[in-house]
């Protein structure tokens, strides 16, 4: 990569929430909204489905250009979400961005839910991502990390958080497309899904080029996962300074009205993230700065923070980690028993 930055058809690497068995109770989390691009109208206007949105939030909508992720763009239009979920929404194509190749949107709500994705601006009609089929017992969306290379010859992933018994299209193709009409080089099962390792041979067509996107799609349930990699001879995942996914996190565990442990899902490395908690349904925006906590080598890790006094007694309490630099953040709920 969403998560990808962003695909075409629908948000990366996107990673993310899911549930995790506690002690005492089931920790829950937020979905994560997302769309695809359905149709363009050259330099006129574009139509997007949404998936997973939540309910009734008004969604200021901005374009901006290719590689912003439509930060500080041009706002056209607010959008109510109604009921959540998916619906279908065309907006215009702002003057100052006519005759632009390619056009960042994005849809932020002041509840903190964003999403955000890309569009080549002619005339076209894409077939929209469809949401992904629930599982039962499964939650968030499937990423992988490039785990080692060798040129011209195989690329090795490690999968995070991937349904189980599915089968995966691989393809690779050339960078910047995000493996989407690539050469499909082999289909994998998921098995028990989470996080498993394959290995997969690099197309004759692409030997020689620098770096090549990857990308995996469910045959059902429409559940899929980009990359790209260096195609040289490494052992490490996708390289510095390039940050692909979402980061996220999971409720590991509570001590009620005292402390609260939570497990990291790719994080950028070498940031410092401030912690906040807030009322439950805040998504932790303008909550209690509990801590400071730098990302180290990014990933996963394991962090545990105070609950503040001021939340002692709570049924619900909002965490949230916000980058100091990049924009990056996630948030999460917990139950406080």
């Amino acid at each position: 990569m969403k998560v990808r930055f962003v695909p075409q058809i629908a948000l990366v690497v996107v990673m993310l929430l899911g549930l995790l068995a506690l002690p005492y109770q089931t920790a829950q989390a937020f979905t994560i909204p997302t769309f695809s691009i359905v149709s363009v109208s050259k330099d006129v206007s574009v139509t997007i489905q949404t998936a997973n949105f939540p309910a009734h939030q008004t969604f200021t909508v901005q374009m901006g250009a290719y590689g912003t992720m439509g930060i500080g763009g041009t706002v056209v239009a607010t959008t109510d979400s109604g009921e959540g979920g998916s619906f279908a929404a065309t907006y215009s194509i702002p003057a100052g961005l006519a005759g632009s190749a390619k056009i960042a949107i994005r849809m932020d709500s002041p509840q903190g839910y964003f999403s955000f994705n890309w569009f080549v601006n002619n005339a076209s009609s894409v077939t929209p991502t469809p949401a992904p089929t629930v599982v039962p017992g499964y939650t968030g969306v499937p990423s992988f990390a490039i785990a080692s290379v060798l040129v011209d010859s195989t690329v090795t992933i490690t999968t995070t958080n991937f349904p189980a018994h599915y089968d995966f299209t691989v393809s690779v193709g050339d960078y910047g497309t995000l493996g989407i009409g690539g050469t499909v080089v082999a289909t994998t099962n998921s098995g028990s899904g989470g996080v498993f390792n394959a290995t997969y041979d690099i197309p004759d067509v692409l030997k020689g080029k620098t770096r090549l996107a990857i990308r995996m799609d469910s045959t059902s349930g429409g559940f899929f996962a980009y990359n790209w990699f260096w195609n040289n001879t490494s052992t490490t995942t996708t390289p510095p300074p390039v940050f692909v996914g979402i980061p996220t996190f999971l409720i590991a565990a509570v001590v009620k009205d005292s402390k609260v442990t939570v497990t990291t899902n790719n994080f950028p490395a070498n940031l410092d993230f401030t912690v906040l908690m807030g009322a439950f349904g805040t998504a932790g925006i303008g909550g209690t700065v509990v801590a400071t906590t730098n990302s180290g080598t990014g990933g996963s890790f394991s962090a545990t923070y105070d609950i503040p006094a001021g939340l002692g007694g709570s049924t619900k309490i909002a965490i949230r980690m916000d980058a100091a630099s990049g924009g990056f953040f996630a948030y999460n709920w917990f139950w406080n028993n």
